[in-house]
């Protein structure tokens, strides 16, 4: 599982990889010019040291977007659902660009361990504490955010409220994409892992509610 996070744990914008680099470098034509993408206080994205990036989920195409947007900041580690990496092609793509495997629907403590680990070296983790893609449902917290920041107490938590990406392959109009860096409500010593998850959650909801592709 190491060898998924050992290029990223380093963490600084300065040593991204290079197929990172490229990807973001092929994204660019679809998210800033036919995404129309609008970045908001990404200065709240620390170019060093341990951070915890969460964010909504309501399209494939958020991961990509909200990398995108934190590109000249920092690499994103992003924890990703297992079954991408059977295709042998994005398997080498995703290896490249240091992404963490998670198996969905139960708990993967090797997935929490690796981004534990890049954590500690320094990294930036990418979690989306909703577990999966919301598909127009208001969905419950799952613990893992909350967890990766109580082993990692001192790694920074930013939150990423994305928005727009249901509306990305809605040819021919243009989607507007936002992404939206701000710093969660500070947690308090009693707060359990669950509950700063779901916390988490709420506050990027209340930026970003819940969205489908618009059919007009």
């Amino acid at each position: 599982m190491e060898r998924h996070h050992s290029a990223a744990a380093r963490g600084d914008a300065g040593r991204i990889p290079p197929v990172y680099r490229a990807v973001m470098a092929a994204a660019g034509p679809v998210v800033r010019w036919w995404g129309r993408l609008e970045v908001v206080g990404v200065h709240h994205l620390p170019t060093h040291g341990p951070v915890i990036v969460a964010a909504n989920h309501d399209s494939a195409w958020d991961p990509v977007v909200i990398a995108f947007a934190a590109r000249r900041h920092r690499q994103i580690q992003a924890l990703a659902k297992a079954s991408l990496w059977k295709n042998p092609l994005l398997r080498r793509v995703l290896d490249g660009m240091g992404q963490i495997p998670v198996r969905r629907g139960q708990a993967d403590t090797n997935a929490l361990d690796a981004a534990v680990r890049c954590l500690s070296a320094g990294g930036c983790v990418g979690i989306f504490p909703e577990g999966s893609r919301s598909q127009g449902r208001q969905l419950r917290a799952r613990s893992g955010a909350g967890r990766m920041a109580h082993a990692v107490p001192q790694a920074r938590i930013v939150c990423a409220a994305v928005s727009g990406t249901v509306d990305i392959t809605r040819f021919p109009r243009r989607p507007r994409l936002k992404v939206t860096f701000f710093e969660p409500t500070p947690s308090s010593p009693s707060e359990s892992a669950q509950e700063l998850a779901t916390r988490l959650t709420d506050e990027l909801r209340a930026v970003a509610p819940v969205a489908t592709a618009r059919r007009h």
